[in-house]
């Protein structure tokens, strides 16, 4: 049986816009929804409800129940893809502690972009790095301006950043998977940089310091590459400069930017590294966080 694309849904604008894109993909994948709505509070209590809900508002409070959170978050789903499964639960809980659940039944996790406060509205708030950092699956964050970014024709672009695990990257994997989804170009990444101390007396480094971290770079690229379908339309990029940079300008032409973060067994803290903590805060696409393991 297929594993469900769960979305966290809590009664805002970007979490509904988070089912759409996420009805879309499930649309690709062949897989059923499901959308939760996870809250200690039995009633949406939130500073930015979707105009979807207002009919939905409480005359007396001035809230929406749980339930019309989700049933208006399903009826959008089928309103786009009537074929797609869709199911909805309702769950009084932490959301943190839930979506962490909800994933390990999942083939991913999907999250609409949530600011904290106004001050920050570009960061990402705290229910979704912590799930990012959590999860056992991959979790997707909508990031940017993301409507129907899952179809084909906005950019054609899947990138992926392609750290030191070679052809065992699960993020790799996964970025193979969705380009081929999308019909899209595969976009690799490999940062370098060139330490400005650095001494050593290999030829190549002679008057050209940077160019064996390059050639290093191409080599480790081309060896994580091995084994990507040929069908898949393939580019292969090395790029001076931190990981995080490097893949922040590219996410600006990507339908999807796939990153790596590390799980160490035991570790109670967040688990996501400064490459991924980054893109989640500030890429201009809608960000994959791929779990590693050792």
């Amino acid at each position: 049986m297929d594993l469900p694309l769960v979305v966290g849904v809590d009664g805002s604008e970007p979490s509904l816009r988070a089912v759409d894109w996420a009805a879309d993909e499930a649309a690709l994948r062949g897989v059923p929804l499901r959308l939760v709505y996870a809250s200690l509070w039995e009633r949406y209590e939130g500073d930015s409800l979707a105009e979807d809900l207002t009919d939905d508002l409480d005359g007396r409070t001035g809230q929406v129940t749980a339930e019309a959170v989700v049933r208006v978050a399903a009826r959008r789903a089928a309103l786009r893809h009537p074929d797609v499964e869709v199911s909805t639960d309702v769950l009084p809980e932490e959301p943190e502690s839930a979506l962490v659940r909800e994933g390990r039944n999942a083939c991913a996790l999907v999250l609409g972009h949530r600011g904290r406060s106004g001050l920050v509205e570009m960061l990402l708030g705290s229910v979704g790095l912590s799930v990012a950092a959590h999860a056992d699956c991959p979790v997707i964050v909508l990031r940017g301006g993301h409507d129907n970014r899952v179809r084909a024709g906005v950019h054609g672009r899947v990138v992926v950043g392609v750290g030191d695990k070679g052809t065992d990257s699960a993020a790799l994997r996964f970025a193979v998977r969705e380009a081929r989804l999308r019909g899209a170009t595969l976009e690799a990444v490999r940062a370098w940089r060139c330490p400005a101390h650095e001494t050593t007396d290999h030829p190549l480094l002679v008057g050209e310091p940077a160019r064996l971290h390059e050639l290093q770079a191409a080599e480790t690229l081309e060896r994580a590459l091995e084994d990507v379908p040929a069908e898949l339309e393939l580019r292969r990029r090395t790029a001076e400069g931190p990981a995080r940079g490097v893949l922040l300008a590219a996410s600006h032409e990507a339908d999807l930017l796939v990153v790596g973060a590390r799980r160490t067994p035991g570790h109670i803290g967040l688990q996501l590294g400064r490459v991924a903590h980054a893109v989640l805060h500030h890429a201009a696409c809608p960000v994959a966080v791929v779990p590693e393991r050792p």
